[in-house]
């Protein structure tokens, strides 16, 4: 044995050299997919948490002249939303303009019905997102994060109705401990009453509604959305381009039924500083970013991304904006609808029987 050649005990094979040239490419994809999951969540951390605190930061912040028109930052999102999905679709097209209009041409013009589905839940996000910036304008980053949660409840709810899901043990259990969470965050103390010198109690109130109706139409929009895009073989890039068109659309007829006055006296840009534009691409970019978590991670990364952006709202709201005290009842319930929010990803491998709402 120790005098024959080593060729003659493991003979060369082509295809080993082959097989050997695959297996270390699957581990290059498999890492840099590892890459792209971390750096999605990443970013959806720096998103969510940048979003929040720059847009309560602009509708607070006292400056001379008229404050810049809240609808129309959402209309400038909507705008920049499918300029954005455009560039993914030339992408996807090869970066060639002939396919890209082609592709544009076949996927919307020509399936008007199939366009005309996304206006039920495009009207409904831009409502939301309309919300976001009145809940923002009377309540704290922080209070406003862990409330915004009850959107994983609302999603539920929605999703065991519409599209017949099955939510496990753990799942109806977290979204027990997620009420009872945001019902303490809710809870009056005197900190929040000291806080409460530059908000009244009715604009704190306008806050809280206009966040539970923001969660509710989050819900039913998001599962109505999901629906469309299980039922057909359409890209997601060119439904975010559908949905942005009609979001365009509702949004400006928000504009001119609510703001019309005001916009006829100082225009459709009053008021916008670098901070304004800050906000608009922020928002603008958040649907892609949840697209791309959706893609590369999971439930439990995503929540873990959720609970830090959670916390990094509670501390720069403290430090920076001034306009927080957390208390021991805040903190008891941040910490419950962090645990639940970890709890609701959780998928155990022997699963038992599901429950079914």
């Amino acid at each position: 044995m120790q005098g024959k050649h080593l060729s003659a005990i493991l003979p060369f094979k082509p295809e080993f050299g082959f097989g050997v040239f695959f297996l270390f490419q699957e581990e290059k994809s498999q890492e840099m997919s590892t890459n792209l999951k971390y750096l999605s969540l990443g970013i959806l951390v720096f998103q969510t948490t940048s979003l929040v605190l720059t847009m309560r930061y602009s509708r607070t912040l006292k400056e001379e002249g008229p404050r810049y028109l809240s609808s129309t930052a959402v209309v400038i999102a909507e705008l920049l939303k499918i300029l954005a999905c455009v560039l993914l679709v030339y992408k996807d097209s090869k970066c060639n303009l002939r396919t890209l209009n082609r592709v544009l041409h076949d996927e919307i013009l020509n399936k008007p019905m199939e366009t005309l589905k996304l206006a039920i839940p495009s009207g409904i996000y831009t409502l939301q997102n309309n919300l976001l910036y009145v809940a923002l304008s009377n309540l704290d980053a922080a209070t406003y994060q862990v409330t915004y949660q009850l959107k994983i409840l609302t999603t539920a709810l929605f999703s065991v109705s519409m599209l017949s899901k099955k939510l496990g043990v753990y799942q109806w259990l977290s979204l027990v401990i997620l009420m009872t969470g945001v019902a303490f965050v809710q809870w009056p103390s005197d900190s929040q009453a000291t806080a409460a010198k530059e908000h009244s109690a009715g604009s704190q109130f306008v806050g809280l509604i206009a966040v539970l109706i923001a969660c509710f139409s989050s819900g039913f929009a998001g599962v109505y959305f999901e629906k469309i895009l299980k039922e057909t073989k359409q890209s997601v890039w060119i439904r975010n381009i559908q949905l942005g068109f009609f979001g365009s659309i509702f949004g400006l007829m928000g504009v001119y039924i609510y703001d019309g006055e005001q916009l006829s006296k100082n225009g459709f840009f009053q008021g916008y500083n670098k901070l304004t534009w800050i906000v608009v691409v922020l928002q603008a970019l958040g649907g892609l970013v949840i697209a791309a978590v959706i893609k590369y991670a999971d439930n439990i990364l995503k929540g873990f991304a959720t609970s830090l952006s959670i916390i990094l709202s509670t501390l720069i709201s403290y430090f920076w904006l001034q306009d927080f005290v957390p208390t021991s009842v805040f903190f008891f319930g941040a910490v419950l609808v962090i645990a639940a929010t970890f709890l609701y990803g959780y998928d155990p491998k022997p699963a038992g029987n599901p429950i079914k709402a």
